[in-house]
């Protein structure tokens, strides 16, 4: 099993004034009450200004670093906010309930001396005024209200500012939160009577005030880099590529992978999500808008239940996915997203959860590529950005007690490396990522629900290369392994539905460069798992060797998620299942199974091209399922334990668990992990009883037996 512990927030929102309403019925600012009849309040126009609404939306953006969302808008609060008109612009805001009041006592005599019929109709008026006296008490308590909100909000900006400037340094974007905040002072005037009242009637496009400032920023780092590559000597390569944009018009437009939270919405518009989902005009920037939109209500989804028992979470978060993702798969059901590129492109699909080796292991894969032209990743980037939350170390071992056991520590920490900044700031692979060859999601640490999803998202960045990689994120690469992984492939008898896949050798981070060429591993032998944490899962594990000079490579029985390479039809026939979270464990099995129902064989590469970190818990590092505790208020991984023995009966399910059937998940209300099996279960081309004799496994029995033909590798 691999040792991958990922799993997968974005801000948007709407940041422009909304379009002032029509409205005929707007009166004077002054209409004389008769004397024998009672004054009618004036109707409110809602064309006028009066007061304001605050949203504020979280905007972080850090030279290139950072970036969330905007901070600030301001439209106009709706009419109904202040019954009767009293800050209607018509009759002069609060003054014009004293300009009312004055009338009123003219009108009933003033100061004079009044006659007995004066003194009557006087007090005949009197509840009127009461009542004008009450409204304009209420208007200057609701003045004073949104006044303390202005001036908290202009407070609340400008720490944020002030705050990620400290973290991420000088913030490119501070020139619109400026304006958000000058847009908040000039109301606070206009409420406290210093400025006149003239609320915007244009609509204020921030948005594209976002975009220039976004643009504005990455011409600057352009500049810089450029002065950089110029004083160390280095060349641009003149093949790079250029994404043939007009073969590949998906690709456009580029959606850049930095900073952090860009939401592609507030760059395209919504029109970049309905292309894609209803005008078969998919886009990368749209596949990306689409994700984003999920995790943004998946954020709000955790907030809600927070407190809830885990079969809820479960039903309700596969609700979740069949509201926001199952569109996207039912829109390209059995068919690629994009059109395949015969270009020998080779795409890298990576979760990596808080991974401090990403931007290294791009390093990697870019200088020891044959053809780093031809390389593009996925990246989902599952970090402690530290925004509202507190870092936290994984389980540290400090020591031991005096009876030898260790004594262990969860710890703060400082906010997690960005892996992708790392690479894309580095001036000798800038180009990479101006060309569009990384594609990044990126996802807080809280919305992370383990590896099958982030495996899933990373799936949906592929954008028509000719193969399909998939990896953890801590890896190294021999020279030219993206050549010579190509031709192993093309070498197996059953390509080109052939996937190669091992474990591949580890590696510690003060080893000297990886040179490659080891014999290869064999996925050959399986366990039924029996810890109670892990469900009974079959587990896969390696066999016996065959030697690096046999003349082809030959079949194997299992699939490691960590690593395996095939032709990108791969994703059209085994598409990555959406309704697997809070999962480690049954991906390998599950995808074994799938991929060889549907006609795909499975290879052992001969020699290793690559080496990947093994990490074990005394490394200490962050686990996603200690972040499930914390969302949930039920710390340690217990509670993702719960979650995951409901959603592992999906995969029981496929395998044909004796105590998971139809009947059984009925009777246990829990039908729902069946959600669209169809679609991600075993295939056709081949039968799971086929699968299972293939592989020597008894469901009866639950046990593994010897793979003869592939410990003895008799099978090409």
């Amino acid at each position: 099993m691999s040792d991958v512990e990922s799993g997968t927030k974005g801000n948007t929102g709407d940041f422009a004034f909304p379009k002032s309403s029509s409205n005929s019925n707007g009166g004077s600012s002054s209409t004389k009450t008769p004397r024998n009849k009672k004054k009618r309040l004036r109707p409110v126009n809602p064309n006028n200004d009066g007061g304001a609404k605050i949203i504020i939306a979280l905007l972080a953006g850090a030279g290139g670093a950072f970036l969330l969302a905007l901070l600030l808008l301001m439209s106009r609060l709706e009419s109904q906010e202040f019954e009767n008109g009293l800050l209607n612009s018509n009759v002069g805001g609060a003054q014009g309930v004293d300009d009312t009041l004055y009338e009123e006592q003219q009108e009933m005599g003033g100061v004079l001396p009044l006659i007995k019929g004066q003194r009557q109709q006087q007090q005949q008026q009197q509840p009127i005024v009461q009542q004008m006296k009450s409204q304009k008490q209420v208007a200057t308590e609701r003045i004073s209200k949104l006044l303390e909100k202005i001036k908290m909000s202009k407070l609340i900006n400008e720490s944020k500012m002030d705050k990620f400037n400290k973290l991420f340094g000088a913030n490119p974007l501070d020139p619109v939160m400026k304006d958000a905040n000058k847009e908040l002072g000039r109301m606070q005037g206009v409420l406290e009577g210093k400025q006149k009242n003239e609320m915007p009637i244009k609509k204020l496009d921030l948005q594209q005030k976002l975009t220039d400032a976004i643009e504005k920023g990455e011409e600057e780092k352009m500049k810089r880099k450029a002065a950089r590559k110029k004083e160390l000597g280095i060349v641009d390569d003149a093949t790079t590529n250029d994404l043939n944009a007009e073969n590949a018009p998906h690709l456009q437009p580029h959606f850049p992978p930095l900073p952090p939270h860009t939401m592609s919405v507030d760059l395209f518009g919504e029109k970049i999500i309905t292309d894609t989902l209803s005008h078969n005009k998919p886009t990368m920037a749209g596949i990306i808008a689409i994700l984003q939109r999920f995790l943004q209500n998946l954020h709000q989804f955790l907030k809600d239940h927070r407190d809830d028992k885990a079969p809820t979470v479960i039903n309700d978060y596969f609700a979740l996915v069949t509201k926001y993702l199952v569109p996207l798969e039912e829109a390209y059901r059995d068919k690629p997203l994009f059109p395949i590129r015969e270009d020998g492109s080779i795409f890298m699909s990576l979760g990596a959860y808080r991974d401090h080796l990403l931007g290294e292991t791009l390093r990697q894969a870019f200088k020891n590529a044959a053809s780093p032209d031809k390389l593009f990743v996925g990246a989902v980037v599952q970090n402690c950005f530290g925004i509202d939350v507190t870092c936290r170390t994984g389980v540290e071992v400090k020591g031991t007690d005096k009876n030898g056991r260790p004594i262990t520590k969860i710890s703060d920490r400082e906010p997690d490396v960005n892996g992708i900044e790392q690479f894309c700031d580095d001036p000798e692979y800038t180009k990479y990522c101006d060309n569009g060859q990384i594609r990044a999601l990126y996802v807080n640490e809280t919305e992370s629900n383990g590896p099958t999803t982030a495996r899933y998202f990373a799936s949906k960045l592929w954008g028509g290369e000719t193969y399909f990689l998939q990896a953890d994120a801590h890896l190294r690469f021999a020279p030219e392994w993206d050549r010579l992984y190509t031709e192993e492939a093309k070498a197996a008898k059953s390509y080109p539905k052939a996937v190669l896949s091992a474990y591949p050798p580890g590696f510690n981070e003060e080893d000297p460069p990886y040179k490659g060429g080891t014999v290869g591993t064999r996925l050959c032998t399986c366990q039924f798992s029996t810890s109670d944490v892990e469900h009974h899962i079959i587990r896969i594990n390696t066999g016996d060797t065959c030697g690096a000079h046999a003349e082809a490579p030959t079949q194997i029985a299992y699939i490691a998620a960590g690593f395996f390479f095939a032709r990108a039809e791969f994703l059209t026939d085994v598409p990555f299942d959406p309704f697997l979270p809070w999962c480690f464990m049954g991906e390998e099995i599950a995808l074994s199974l799938r991929a060889w129902t549907n006609g795909w064989d499975i290879y052992a590469p001969r020699k290793n091209l690559i080496a990947h970190q093994y990490r074990p818990g005394r490394m200490g590092l962050p686990k996603f399922w200690e972040n499930t505790g914390r969302v949930f208020g039920r710390p340690g991984p217990g509670f993702n334990t719960q979650l995951q023995s409901i959603s592992l009966k999906r995969v029981k399910y496929m395998v044909g668990y004796k105590d998971t059937t139809k009947e059984s998940l009925e009777s246990l209300d829990q039908s729902v992990v069946l959600t669209d099996f169809e679609h991600y279960g075993p295939g056709e081309t081949r039968t799971m009883a086929e699968f299972l004799e293939h592989v020597n496994i008894d469901m009866e029995k639950e046990q593994c037996g010897n793979i003869k033909w592939c410990n003895k590798c008799l099978l090409d």
